[in-house]
């Protein structure tokens, strides 16, 4: 149980649905209900693949380019840092890759579940590179069982926050997902900073 709640509790964090909240009703505006809760459902499916793969693939592609798992740390605790910092400022989207020409270009897109939403608004290389440190740190089976399970819960969760997604902004307004996405925002940082620095430790021990 312990392992699945920081799972859980790290993906969310990395991940911020909530953060997506405002792009998704601001691409989904002129879209029926039907039709949003379409793109809901399907953001989510992505999510849970892109996630799943990232957790099994991941391992083999470090070996294929000869990067260590203290290297992939390092880079990715980095990387989760700058996004905790972004949610701290409130930049998300232009960290996130989502600038006025992508987010344009999604407008005119028929299916918005995939890029950008779930890719790299959701599932990005922080999440990537979460995934892949915590597969090395799990050896047992059931560990990876309770993990894939805890990917499941996170991608259920985008798919209620998606799916109520216009309503949730009707309720906590513009600085209710801000306040909320900085919190996360400081919890984001201190993953990141614990992943640098244990590997970091785990180099010098290895050095010295």
């Amino acid at each position: 149980m312990e392992l699945f709640i920081y799972v859980f509790a790290a993906l969310f964090s990395v991940l911020n649905p909530l953060g997506a909240i405002p792009i998704f009703v601001g691409l989904t505006q002129d879209d029926s209900k039907k039709e949003r809760s379409r793109i809901s459902i399907w953001t989510a499916i992505n999510v849970f693949i892109i996630l799943l793969i990232s957790f099994f693939i991941g391992e083999y592609v470090l070996n294929f380019f000869g990067i260590s798992i203290d290297a992939l740390r390092i880079a990715g605790g980095i990387i989760i840092v700058n996004s905790g910092f972004s949610l701290l400022s409130g930049n998300i989207s232009k960290r996130k890759g989502l600038n006025k020409k992508v987010t344009n270009d999604a407008m005119h897109r028929n299916d918005i579940a995939l890029t950008p939403l779930a890719m790299p608004m959701l599932a990005g290389p922080g999440s990537m590179s979460l995934l892949i440190a915590m597969y090395q740190e799990q050896p047992e089976i059931s560990d990876k069982i309770i993990t894939c399970a805890a990917i499941l819960c996170v991608a259920l969760t985008i798919f209620f926050i998606l799916k109520s997604a216009h309503y949730l902004s009707k309720i906590l307004g513009a600085s209710g997902i801000v306040a909320i996405s900085r919190i996360i925002g400081f919890i984001v940082i201190a993953i990141g900073i614990q992943y640098i620095s244990s590997s970091l430790v785990n180099i010098l021990a290895t050095a010295f």
